[in-house]
C-alpha cells in the first residue's frame, strides 16, 4: 500500500466538507508513509489533492496529458510530473505506478478511471483494491446501482464486494492492508 492514485474532479465541487474530509483521508495515509499519484492539475480537488499531500511531506506524481496541459494548468511544484502524449498513456501510466485506487468526488473523468481500473482487476490485469471515498454519501446512488446491476445478473456480488466504500480513513487504511483480491475472471492475463 505505498502508492495511492487518486481519482478526482478537475472542479473543487460546492461542498466544503469535501475538502476537509479529503485533507483527513490524505493525512492518515501521509502518516502510512504513502506517496501519491494523480492527474497532474493545479486546479480544483486535484490542486487540492498536490496541496495536502505535499504539506504532510508525502511524494507526489502527476501525470498529465500533453493536450491538458495548459486547460489543467499543470501543477509544475510536484515531486514528478510527467507529460504523457495522450490519456490512454497517462491512465497506464497512473496504473502502473500505483498500489491501489481512490475514487474522490468528481465528475464523469473521475468515474471512467475508477471503473477502468475496478475493471482490470475483475478480468486479472491487476490484483490492486479500488475505493470510493464516500464523503457525505457523495457515492450512495452509485452504489445503490451497483448493487441493482448484480441483483440484475450482470455482474457478479464477488466483485461489488471487492470494492472498499468508506468516509473513515483509518477503514479505508485498514482495508486497504487487509485488501485480499478476488479470483479474476482469466487468471492468464499478464498483469499491469
Amino acid at each position: 500500500m505505498s502508492a495511492i492514485c487518486f481519482f478526482c474532479g478537475s472542479a473543487p465541487g460546492n461542498d466544503p466538507l469535501y475538502q476537509r474530509d479529503i485533507a483527513a483521508l490524505i493525512e492518515t495515509l501521509a502518516q502510512h508513509e504513502c506517496s501519491f499519484v494523480y492527474g497532474g492539475g493545479k486546479v480544483g480537488l486535484m490542486g487540492f489533492v498536490a496541496d495536502e499531500g505535499l504539506k504532510h511531506g508525502a511524494s507526489v506524481t502527476g501525470i498529465i496529458p500533453r493536450h491538458l496541459v495548459d486547460h489543467e494548468l499543470a501543477y509544475t511544484g510536484l515531486t514528478e510530473l510527467v507529460v504523457t502524449d495522450d490519456m490512454h498513456q497517462r491512465k497506464l501510466a497512473m496504473a502502473q505506478r500505483s498500489d491501489a485506487f481512490i475514487a474522490l468526488p468528481g465528475g464523469v473523468g473521475t468515474l471512467e478511471e475508477i471503473f477502468e481500473q475496478w475493471t482490470w482487476s475483475q478480468i486479472g490485469l491487476h490484483a490492486k483494491p479500488c475505493v470510493f471515498f464516500n464523503t457525505g454519501g457523495f457515492f450512495d446512488p452509485l452504489i445503490a446501482f451497483l448493487q441493482k446491476v448484480v441483483d440484475k445478473g450482470f455482474m457478479k456480488p464477488q466483485y461489488l464486494e471487492t470494492l472498499i466504500v468508506s468516509d473513515d480513513p483509518d477503514e479505508i487504511v485498514a482495508r486497504l492492508k487487509g485488501y485480499t483480491a478476488p479470483a479474476d475472471k482469466w487468471s492468464k492475463v499478464a498483469k499491469v
